[in-house]
């Protein structure tokens, strides 16, 4: 078994190590959110915590941890009687990102709950990490409908089985951490409320912090027994003081002027619900019982708020992260003023530093491990005529400072016509694990969704034969039959986004950058991949790869360069080699095709024959399309439109390029496609 990091020997991460402590007082407070690049001992201190947690004293034999003092009585294992146990140490239990549900909840046996009447449960990872750990790495690439399983079994204390009216239930009371890199997208909002505290970790800048990471971490892999040797007396100190702080916590007061500076922030910070009020006060007690003081003071209160409101206060994708500390302290001072004075500021020099200290120890070990605007008016860019680009002001190259995007609008549903087999989300028709049940099928391997209605008609002919001779029904494991379910799955939007000369007008280009904003937003919330690939002077560019990561896609879309001619066929050649490539990696996922651009083509022998050809090759493989026209001027040729003929898809005009627009095209491709 090998020898895990010194909790004590990490170096900095002062707020990942504190939000780790905090939940380890006080598992109550909800549990924590790591949000930090790669290579930040994100891991690393998770799976050192687990050494510092006190042993649990469970029932021998129980699969469910449960308490000898207070057994569950709705243990499965159960019932248990009161009584002496075993100790064991705290368990830390990690969720792979490609876990299935069963994994997760436990697995019921169907065949023999029909057969049998017998509740035969095979336990899950949320009944392993009972009274434990329960780590999630990369926590925002899990599927919604396990992570909402996750939170929902956190937040009640128990975790629960159904299938098809065979329920099982058993706790599952744990601390929940779960760390992300947002570069690979983001949690939903109501997602992000569910985890009590979240703490935001980066590489230090710092040359000396950086070299004392490297020395500890090298000399914990040349020895990892004598590198933990030599903090183990840190190490024994801080868990003597976790103990400590547990037992102190339940004398810990929380005034009423504390409450309302509580109440106060929240309020000022405009929060939505009362989660949060919640959380900061199970958080400054926490905090209180940490520093060894049966009081609640006003810094627990403001260090409380740095950890549990940053993100709830995000509105949209786009917002970062984050707490205006001048606002947090006015807040606070108002509250104080209004209650006739506050509460005295802990003794700096007191037991209430936040962290464990970093000095004194061994030296030799451990690991740490909008777009800009240009102030200009909106007139409009020169317009060509025929097939040569006006030269743009400014440069030889014709490139134009990038115009900021108009303002985000809702917009409706756009869906890929048929029904499709991709990851599960909320735009197109799809089969699914989850959703309405359609029709059935012989399970291929475990049985997840038994479809009852189909089993007993497979079973019913052969109840003679196999010897029936009382009211239960004999069934066998060829009788099971799977439900399939429909619902919706999401799909990879690939905007082609025309750059050049002609596109260069602040106004129109404003408008489309605003609309490929709103519908990057749709994305979002339907939990959809997103790309971007732009055309401009001699050739295409990905500007950003296929991604979950919508506060990606709204940077590159903001500092987009305009000017120079218009290599149209490239532009569609290029998304043509991204979604093959994506083909390959994610064969079910389905692509929808947005191009957006006037439908002119300049460069080269006969660009608007090339660029036909491009959009008929994407025609012949059957993406689904919409064209974006942002031809302007008295005088329109319609190469927008014929684009869209080529692409096999719909085009709509820039006029006409509101949310009802875009949706209603997309649903008449989706007409369109189920009618052929």
């Amino acid at each position: 078994m090998s020898t895990p990091y010194p909790f004590t020997a990490i170096v900095g991460q002062d707020d990942l190590r504190l939000g780790l402590l905090l939940n380890a007082v006080s598992p109550a407070v909800g549990g924590v959110l790591v949000r930090g690049e790669k290579g930040t001992a994100k891991s690393t201190a998770v799976r050192a915590l687990a050494a510092l947690m006190p042993e649990v004293e469970v029932v021998a034999g129980c699969r469910f941890s449960c308490a000898p003092g207070a057994p569950d009585p709705a243990c499965p294992d159960g019932p248990h009687e009161t009584g002496t146990g075993v100790s064991r140490p705290a368990r830390t239990v990690e969720l792979p990102v490609g876990a299935s549900e069963d994994r997760l909840v436990g697995a019921l046996d169907i065949e023999r709950a029909l057969s049998e009447g017998v509740k035969a449960f095979e336990p899950g990872l949320l009944a392993e990490a009972h009274r434990g750990i329960l780590y999630v790495d990369e926590v925002n690439l899990l599927h919604d409908h396990l992570v909402d399983l996750l939170l929902d079994a956190a937040a009640m204390g128990a975790s629960y089985v159904e299938r098809e009216g065979v329920s099982v239930r058993h706790a599952a009371r744990f601390l929940l951490v779960g760390t992300m890199n947002p570069e690979e997208g983001e949690l939903r909002p109501q997602l992000l409320d569910r985890f009590g505290l979240t703490v935001e970790v980066a590489a230090s800048r710092d040359t000396d912090l950086r070299v004392e990471v490297v020395r500890r971490r090298l000399a914990h892999d040349d020895d990892p027994a004598a590198f933990a040797a030599r903090w183990a007396d840190e190490e024994a100190a801080l868990r003597e003081r976790i103990v400590a702080a547990r037992a102190l916590l339940p004398r810990v007061v929380l005034g009423d002027g504390v409450l309302r500076q509580i109440a106060a922030t929240c309020a000022a910070f405009e929060v939505d619900g009362m989660r949060a009020d919640i959380v900061m006060a199970r958080t400054a007690t926490a905090l209180a019982a940490w520093a060894g003081r049966e009081e609640v003071v006003a810094e627990d209160v403001r260090q409380a708020a740095l950890l549990a409101l940053p993100h709830r206060r995000r509105r949209n994708p786009f917002d970062a992260p984050g707490l205006d500390e001048d606002k947090l302290d006015e807040a606070l001072q108002d509250a104080a003023d209004g209650d006739g004075g506050g509460d005295e500021d802990p003794d700096p020099d007191g037991p209430g530093g936040g962290v464990p200290p970093q000095g004194g120890g061994p030296d030799d070990g451990g690991t740490d491990a909008g777009g800009p605007d240009d102030g200009g008016t909106d007139a409009p860019g020169p317009e060509r005529t025929g097939s040569g680009d006006a030269p743009a002001p400014g440069g030889g190259a014709g490139e134009q400072q990038p115009v900021r995007a108009g303002e985000p609008f809702r917009t409706k549903m756009l869906s890929v016509p048929g029904l499709g087999e991709g990851a599960a989300g909320r735009r197109s028709r799809a089969r699914t694990e989850h959703g309405r049940t359609t029709g059935s099928r012989r399970p291929e391997g475990a049985l997840t969704k038994l479809h009852l209605a189909a089993t007993v008609q497979a079973a019913a002919p052969h109840q003679r034969a196999r010897g029936r001779s009382g009211r239960g029904l004999v069934v066998r494991r060829d009788d099971l039959r799977q439900a399939t379910r429909e619902g919706r799955e999401g799909n990879l939007v690939l905007f082609v986004v025309d750059a050049s000369g002609s596109m260069a007008a602040r106004q129109r280009m404003s408008a489309v950058k605003g609309a490929v904003m709103s519908l990057l937003l749709d994305a979002y919330q339907r939990r959809d991949k997103v790309g971007l690939v732009t055309f401009r002077g001699k050739d295409a560019e990905v500007a950003l790869p296929p991604t979950s990561s919508v506060d990606a896609a709204a940077a590159r879309l903001e500092t987009l360069p305009t000017g120079g001619r218009t290599p149209l066929a490239a532009g569609l050649l290029k998304a043509h080699d991204v979604l093959r490539v994506e083909r390959l990696r994610d064969p079910s996922r389905r692509a929808l095709l947005v191009v957006v651009t006037d439908g002119r083509a300049t460069g080269g022998v006969d660009p608007v024959a090339l660029a036909a050809r491009a959009g008929r090759l994407h025609a012949s493989e059957g993406t689904a399309s919409v064209v974006v026209d942002c031809e302007s001027g008295i005088v329109r040729l319609g190469l927008a439109a014929q684009l869209a003929r080529d692409l096999g898809g719909s085009a709509v005009t820039l006029d006409e390029l509101r949310a009802d627009s875009i949706a209603g095209l997309v649903k008449d491709i989706t007409a369109a496609g189920r009618a052929a």
